[in-house]
């Protein structure tokens, strides 16, 4: 595979979610004539961001964990109930319809949802009884039902009860079950399935290797990477812009290991940027740089870069030309592109280097960014910020802002 083939590739991708968006809005008959972004207090509540308050109605519907896909938004609460919104056009949210929504919907009455991630236009989740759930977009067989069939309601993904979490983006998909196994499936055209390329496109899930050893896994738009037990970095699939770590700019068809080190805790990956933190909390990140979505150096990085000298990075969330993390003393931070507002700081200036989101020491729950953000605090309250284009804020608006709203889930 060459460069500038994945060049037009990501340039055909970004004219087709255009196009998918200007779709779904004449689906749902929203017109939007300018993208209003806020900076100051509006329905959702922003200044109550600084102060760190939060209403008794939220209070009592706690989230305990948050993804975000292109254009749409699912949180897990406490009681294991699943809620989503935002763009529905290809079945996302996966309440049935294909009605985009701009205030929360629960999936289902099932109570049982234990992890969930959200891809460009579909959506994966696994319940406490081990079974794994997708539903959404799935022309590339990114659900892995053994079908290119869409889905509007979560379709259960063989009789396998014991998978343990799950990572899903644009066209392929990934997850590792309680027994160590990585299994990938959907579109291979970047190798990104790390299972060689003797299949361009699979529906259903295929074992990568036989290493029983596997911790977590995160899918970017053409790679793959994950962390083993031993505290391994493996990845695998498109390097075009460096975003595997191993010093190319090609790809590999199966997991490859980043460097030597054995202290990685956790990794994200982006559109084609990665990102992850070590035992030491030190904050590392590869690939392209356009936006400063890596957080230091200057232009693309094919090997890991670490961002500045600070030692309590917990947790780091890559998105498309964006990234979010969050500090042990509950800090929040964002670095990159800005557009929409989705560094969280007010502004829509591009940064270079990470910058705090407001002056909140309680960032310590679940985060997911995508060209909007969302996290959860200690109390259990959940906050977004950036593009609102199709509701994905969950405000009840199509309403921008450029600093965190708190959304206010059913009681």
């Amino acid at each position: 595979m060459k460069e500038h083939q994945e060049g037009r590739l990501r340039t055909r991708w970004r004219r087709a979610a255009r196009t998918a968006v200007a779709a779904a809005t004449a689906v749902v008959g929203i017109t939007v004539l300018a993208v209003g972004l806020t900076a100051g207090a509006a329905a959702a509540g922003g200044s109550p961001a600084d102060r760190g308050t939060s209403s008794a109605s939220v209070a009592a519907a706690a989230v305990s964990q948050v993804a975000t896909g292109d254009l749409h938004t699912c949180v897990i609460r406490t009681d294991g109930t699943l809620w989503c919104w935002g763009n529905n056009f290809n079945g996302q949210l996966g309440d049935g319809t294909t009605t985009s929504r701009t205030a929360p919907v629960r999936i289902g009455d099932a109570t049982t949802w234990a992890q969930v991630d959200a891809g460009k236009s579909n959506t994966c989740a696994v319940r406490t009884d081990g079974t794994l759930w997708c539903w959404g977009a799935n022309n590339n067989g990114q659900l892995g039902d053994g079908t290119t069939t869409s889905r509007t309601t979560p379709v259960r993904i063989g009789d396998a009860t014991t998978w343990a979490s799950v990572s899903t983006s644009n066209n392929h998909t990934c997850a590792v079950r309680t027994t160590g196994t990585l299994w990938c499936w959907g579109l291979n055209t970047h190798a990104q399935l790390g299972v060689g390329m003797t299949h361009l496109m699979s529906p259903t899930p295929l074992q990568v290797g036989t290493a029983t050893t596997w911790a977590r896994v995160a899918t970017g738009y053409g790679h793959s990477c994950a962390v083993r037990t031993d505290g391994t970095l493996w990845c695998w699939g498109s390097s075009s812009d460096g975003q595997l770590g191993l010093g190319i700019m090609s790809y590999k068809t199966t997991p490859t290991q980043v460097g030597t080190a054995t202290t990685w805790s956790a990794v994200t990956t982006g559109y084609v940027h990665t990102c992850a933190v070590r035992t030491d909390g030190t904050l590392w990140c590869w690939g392209e740089n356009g936006y400063g979505q890596l957080g230091g150096g200057s232009g693309h990085q094919t090997t890991p870069l670490q961002i500045g000298t600070a030692t309590t990075w917990a947790r780091v969330e890559a998105s498309i030309d964006s990234s979010c993390a969050a500090r042990t003393d509950g800090s929040l931070w964002c670095w990159g592109r800005n557009t929409y507002g989705q560094v969280g700081d007010g502004t829509t200036t591009h940064r270079l280097a990470p910058t705090q989101v407001g002056t909140a020491t309680t960032w310590t729950g679940s985060l997911a960014v995508s060209h909007h953000g969302c996290a959860v605090r200690t109390d259990g309250t959940l906050w977004c910020w950036g593009d609102n284009f199709l509701g994905q804020l969950g405000d009840g608006t199509t309403t921008g802002r450029t600093t965190p709203g708190q959304v206010v889930l059913p009681a």
